[in-house]
């Protein structure tokens, strides 16, 4: 479990060379330009990046979970922004590519798989965050078609996305109402809010996502009315591996400066780095980074292997990974003294990136609840 193989040491040294070379450069300007990089995606798509863990059939990297986790790691080392879209992509790839039948994988996954066509995943709502099941977006079935209206929040990627993955209630039956339909960029009545002013993920754009009376076709259903939220809920699994996953490279990254920077800068005599309570600090940093990334790989393991503990595991990974990946960008902020706080080391956008970790696919208290509501089923 804990040693890569050759084939996954090369595809992360693939993954490290594109990342260092295509995104580190620019990931602070495109933050500070709020620039989405569409170009660069399309990059990550030829090197098989956008469909990791879809079916090799239509254009799909046929990958596993644990390995999904050592590329989404090697990217937000570079830019944990690209590497969370990226993510994000990903799991609505996997649901066209798990739920869809084969007309549907044929005509969405070949172009989400070069990523020449983006995809969004619409489940939260104005009023409905962690509580999924209250969403109230409907689609109202009209002959051979269905009739959306309703909002989506902190959606990303709107406005540039080819498919939105639309979470929406067919029926007034609580959880088991809600259906999951893709409906296409340019279909009459989709429209977006303003971009969001965000503390952090500023090379992705953030919008609401409206739906007024949006007419798609029935095909374009996924499953079968009232699968959506066991849909949504699979697809978060993985998600949120994915960005415990982004956590511990930020994390990483953040570290590694830290370390380099106490080996450089000098006083009370000499280099900060054999300051013993510095060393502490940089200690507990990687002591937390790497119990995460264990315990991260055992979860991506049990999803990969179907394991009845997978749901629980991948709600403990992602608590654990990305409470340590922004507390080690804390850190190095502090290690760095004033200089952390200057936006040339670097330091501040990982911290700012790496914060929404801890709300987004499902919170933090939510990864509590899952947990606790489990052990007490036992």
């Amino acid at each position: 479990m804990f040693e890569l193989n050759d084939e996954q040491q090369a595809m992360v040294e693939m993954v490290r060379d594109f990342a260092t070379e295509q995104i580190a450069p620019h990931a602070d300007r495109w933050d500070q330009e709020h620039y989405f990089p569409l170009d660069v995606l399309r990059q990550a798509g030829e090197l098989g990046m956008g469909a990791i863990y879809a079916r090799e059939d239509h254009g799909g990297s046929g990958l596993s979970r644990s390995d999904a986790v050592l590329i989404f790691e090697e990217l937000a080392r570079a830019c944990p922004t690209i590497a969370a879209y990226i993510s994000i992509h990903n799991m609505v790839a996997w649901m066209i590519d798990s739920f869809g039948n084969e007309s549907q994988r044929e005509q969405w996954l070949p172009g989400m798989a070069t990523m020449n066509e983006l995809g969004s995943y619409c489940l939260t709502e104005p009023g409905a965050g962690s509580d999924a099941a209250a969403l109230a977006t409907r689609a109202v079935r009209d002959g051979d078609e269905y009739v959306l209206n309703g909002t989506k929040q902190f959606i990303s990627a709107a406005g540039a996305a080819t498919y939105y993955l639309v979470m929406a209630r067919t029926a007034d039956t609580g959880s088991r109402g809600i259906s999951a339909i893709v409906v296409p960029a340019g279909t009459e009545g989709l429209g977006f809010g303003a971009l969001e002013k965000k503390m952090g993920w500023n090379a992705q754009p953030t919008r609401q996502v409206i739906f007024s009376d949006v007419r798609v076709p029935v095909a374009n259903l996924l499953g079968e009315e009232g699968d959506g939220f066991g849909i949504a809920m699979k697809g978060l699994n993985g998600g949120r591996l994915n960005i415990g996953a982004c956590s511990l490279g930020g994390g990483q990254t953040a570290l590694n400066k830290a370390a380099a920077y106490l080996k450089e800068r000098r006083a009370f005599g000499g280099a900060l780095i054999n300051q013993q309570a510095l060393l502490f600090e940089l200690a507990d940093m990687e002591t937390k980074l790497v119990t995460a990334r264990t315990l991260l790989w055992r979860a991506a393991a049990a999803l990969d292997d179907g394991a009845d503990d997978a749901l629980k595991l991948c709600a403990m990974a992602k608590r654990v990974a990305t409470d340590a990946g922004f507390e080690a960008a804390n850190s190095a902020i502090q290690l760095h003294g004033g200089y952390g706080y200057l936006s040339e080391y670097g330091l501040e956008k990982i911290a700012r990136d790496l914060r929404v970790h801890q709300i987004l696919e499902g919170s933090n208290e939510i990864m509590r609840l899952i947990i606790g509501r489990m052990i007490a089923e036992r």
